[in-house]
């Protein structure tokens, strides 16, 4: 059976919250800080529409997550589709756009796992990274397993290893890039 459309007003509302928490997130450094009351208040929606859209403070998390990571799967889809990179350029192009998203977004990631969205590897967008990223490697000659080496590779960006990275070690966005793809040539074998 098909799905109705969304109603133009739910639809409003969705956008409406979802900015609202991006902002609120955003300026707040902290998504925990933010109350759903307040993402309620400054998207002009009632609480109960957070609650019955998002069902809860992850559920909303999530979404906002998955918002901003649309623009990101498109551009990397678009690039992907280009002629001419090789499978080891798209294994460090993948990693980087991912790091970078993360570096950019890291305590919103932070929050998601503190918010008790289940594993990252679970996570619908951990799925779409990964299947992307074995792809690749399956396409390199000499790369055992590459199922095992796409999650090897990603666990080295995971949310909360980049934020105790830079939040708490110091490390600046483009030393972690750097140790990133040292890391993956290692891995790769060099060329």
């Amino acid at each position: 059976m098909a799905q109705r459309p969304e109603r133009a007003d739910a639809l409003r509302n969705r956008e409406a919250v979802l900015a609202a928490a991006d902002a609120l997130f955003a300026a707040s450094g902290s998504p925990q800080s933010v109350s759903m009351d307040d993402i309620a208040a400054a998207a002009g929606v009632g609480k109960g529409t957070l609650f019955r859209r998002f069902g809860d403070r992850s559920g909303l998390i999530g979404a906002v997550i998955a918002s901003r990571l649309e623009p990101l799967q498109r551009a990397v889809q678009e690039a992907w589709g280009a002629a001419g990179s090789s499978p080891r350029q798209r294994v460090l192009d993948l990693l980087d756009a991912s790091l970078r998203f993360k570096i950019e977004n890291r305590n919103l990631m932070s929050a998601a796992e503190d918010a008790g969205l289940s594993s990252p590897y679970r996570a619908e967008h951990y799925g779409w990274w990964h299947d992307l990223l074995r792809a690749a490697l399956e396409q390199m000659p000499g790369v055992p397993h590459p199922d095992f080496t796409a999650h090897a590779l990603l666990a080295a960006i995971r949310a909360d290893l980049v934020a105790h990275l830079i939040d708490d070690q110091g490390m600046d966005s483009d030393g972690l890039r750097a140790s990133l793809a040292a890391y993956v040539d290692k891995v790769l074998g060099g060329e």
